[in-house]
Order: C-alpha cells, then sequence, then structure tokens
C-alpha cells in the first residue's frame, strides 16, 4: 500500500512541475507574432534596475513586460525563470 501512495505522489508532483527545458515553449496563434525572443526577455531583464538581485538576497523577482521573473542564486550564477501566461523563459546570468 505504501509503495502505491508514494508512486500516486510521485505521480502528482511530475504532472504539477511539467516537462519542459530552458528553450523557449510557445503557443500557437495570432499574437505570438509580436513575442520577444528568449534574448530581448533577457536583456531587459538584465537592463532592468527593479530586476537586479538586491543585496544579500538567494531569491527575487521582478516584472519584464508581460513576464513576472524569479531569479535565484545557483553556483553557476543566477537561474532566472521567467513566464506569462502559455509561454515561459529560462536562462542563466553569471554576476558581473
Amino acid at each position: 500500500m505504501r509503495i502505491a501512495t508514494a508512486f500516486a505522489i510521485v505521480a502528482m508532483l511530475a504532472l504539477l512541475a511539467g516537462c519542459g527545458s530552458s528553450d523557449q515553449a510557445t503557443t500557437s496563434g495570432p499574437a505570438d507574432r509580436a513575442v520577444p525572443t528568449k534574448a530581448e526577455v533577457r536583456s531587459d531583464w538584465e537592463r532592468d534596475p527593479s530586476c537586479q538581485r538586491p543585496r544579500g538576497a538567494s531569491r527575487w523577482g521582478c516584472s519584464v513586460g508581460a513576464y513576472r521573473c524569479l531569479g535565484v542564486v545557483t553556483d553557476r550564477g543566477w537561474s532566472v525563470s521567467c513566464a506569462k501566461p502559455g509561454r515561459s523563459i529560462a536562462f542563466t546570468v553569471r554576476p558581473g
């Protein structure tokens, strides 16, 4: 019984987390024609003063256009994930 319960929990977590990569995920439709690229969102994130890491913070967030971005400190730099309904973008930034 415990194995079945554990399996059900793992399956639910997998469904909630979803499958994906750091590549751009897109939806289809006319609105996609004006969707910024990953490079444009990253560039806007790096330039926006509200997206700068607060002193001593290991996690922070900001808005870049229609995206809501969350940054996390990792051993490779800052891992940033930005999302809006139907689309997500992820990238890593080395602190400068």
